[in-house]
């Protein structure tokens, strides 16, 4: 990081630069911004190492080419929020300053780099059910395998316990599905479109929590809302019109059309309010992920396919 400040002409800042550049061993490829200051160490403004180099006249004093509306972060702001600043304005590095003002230090884009692959592993272990300290062991290939086991195996005796409910909701209603047998061919179908769904749905939000960390929550569940009743409305007509056509069967359907529609709806918001509510509690959105969330949308799922089903074939 390099501060100057704004009276002093464009040679005197590049003769900072040049002094920053033989006491650092630093070079151009690493310095990208000379953040000015006041006296009292305030942040005014910033100039790019590109921009100085280009000024024809360096008589000009800094403040005339320094950029005054700065990207700034404080000492509490958190890690993911810094990342999705420098990406979304296109910054090589971000100053960090206090309450008053005052600067601090800078994130420089390398650190930034690092931050942003670390976060994007970590949610990608998550997303596959693995909450137990994402770091050097699972980006080595010599983690131990007594590690791995440990730290996916529970995960996955849960996914069993879900699977295991699932089963018994099915078992309830088995007069039901052996008095119409083409209603068990279709559950694959069922839960394959509301996992996707949903999956689609967390991935999202997830993501828009990330990098935004004042996501306005009501305006992104309205539009999910809307989203969500065309998905369930385009879908469940395409499925029922496929079952009808394979199966002939107009009452079929109708079932799923009717259970697809519901099963979608509460698959979305299932996976949309969960990362909601672990943010609430201050837990990380992404533990709503993977196999936990796919448990409560498989289970929701079946007991709406299977309620729908037999309410409308009582009642025919």
């Amino acid at each position: 990081m390099v501060s100057t400040v704004p009276v002093y002409n464009l040679q005197d800042t590049l003769k900072v630069v040049e002094e920053h550049l033989l006491h650092n061993s630093c070079d151009y490829c690493t310095m990208d911004y000379i953040y000015l200051t006041n006296l009292e160490n305030t942040l005014k403004g910033v100039i790019s190492i590109k921009n100085l180099v280009k000024a024809r006249d360096k008589s000009l004093p800094a403040s005339k080419i320094m950029v005054e509306d700065i990207v700034t972060v404080t000492p509490d702001t958190g890690q993911e929020r810094v990342v999705y600043l420098a990406l979304s304005n296109g910054l090589k590095s971000i100053p960090v300053v206090d309450e008053e003002g005052k600067l601090m230090g800078a994130v420089p884009y390398d650190t930034i780099l690092q931050i942003f692959n670390q976060e994007v592993q970590r949610d990608i272990f998550n997303f596959g059910g693995i909450f137990h300290r994402v770091g050097d062991e699972y980006t080595s290939i010599h983690s131990s395998a007594t590690h791995m086991f440990r730290s996916r195996i529970p995960w996955l005796i849960i996914g069993v316990v879900g699977g295991t409910l699932a089963a018994s909701l099915i078992a309830q209603f088995e007069e039901l599905l052996s008095s119409f047998i083409a209603l068990a061919s279709f559950i694959p179908v069922m839960v394959y479109m509301s996992d996707a769904a949903g999956a689609q749905t967390e991935a999202l939000i997830i993501r828009s929590m990330a990098l935004d960390t004042k996501l306005n929550v009501r305006k992104y569940l309205t539009r999910e809302i809307v989203v969500a009743t065309a998905l369930a409305m385009v879908s469940g007509a395409f499925a029922a019109l496929l079952a009808y056509l394979t199966r002939q069967n107009l009452i079929l359907g109708f079932i799923i059309f009717l259970a697809l529609f519901f099963s979608i709806i509460a698959s979305v918001s299932i996976n949309t309010f969960a990362p909601l509510i672990l943010r609430r509690f201050n837990y990380d959105p992404a533990l709503a992920t993977g196999p936990l969330a796919t448990i409560f949308s498989d289970i929701a799922t079946l007991a709406i396919y299977l309620a729908v089903a037999m309410t409308l074939l009582h009642n025919t």
